[in-house]
């Protein structure tokens, strides 16, 4: 008689539902389109109700959450003085100068939308996508 092994049972990668989830939380920077904090209050609300189910889910939900508040608030608070420094420098021509730069800053929170779409799209098809910086300033803290 010869001893079979059993076959290697491969690493199970996230389930259906959990990159159903995880795609939602970085698309929920779309409802920043039509209110104002939408986005981080949804991603907010999926890192809630999942935080203690699946690890995926969370870090993905925080991920956007993080990502949202700093690229959409913040950048919209950039683009906001840039504009209002503009705005008032152009009584001495100096703020025509920066027109350019303000316009620029109003493009951070339209990036950050495209950003988060491709975040869903990697979710959905069950890679661990990462943003920039935040990504892994995110994982730091699931350790």
């Amino acid at each position: 008689m010869s001893e079979q092994t059993p076959p290697a049972i491969p690493e199970a990668g996230p389930s259906a539902e959990e990159r159903q989830w995880a795609m939602l939380a970085h698309l929920s920077v779309l409802l920043n389109l039509v209110t104002a904090l939408g986005g981080p209050i949804a991603a907010f609300l999926v890192y809630m109700f999942y935080r203690d189910r699946s690890r995926y889910i969370a870090f993905h939900a925080l991920q956007s959450l993080v990502f949202q508040l700093i690229a959409w608030i913040g950048g919209g608070l950039l683009a906001l003085v840039a504009w209002a420094i503009a705005g008032v420098l152009t009584a001495v021509i100096v703020g025509f100068c920066l027109i350019p730069f303000a316009c620029l800053f109003s493009l951070i929170p339209l990036g950050a939308i495209v950003y988060g779409v491709i975040g869903g799209v990697a979710c959905s098809r069950g890679e661990d996508f990462r943003y920039w910086l935040i990504g892994d300033w995110v994982a730091a803290a699931f350790r």
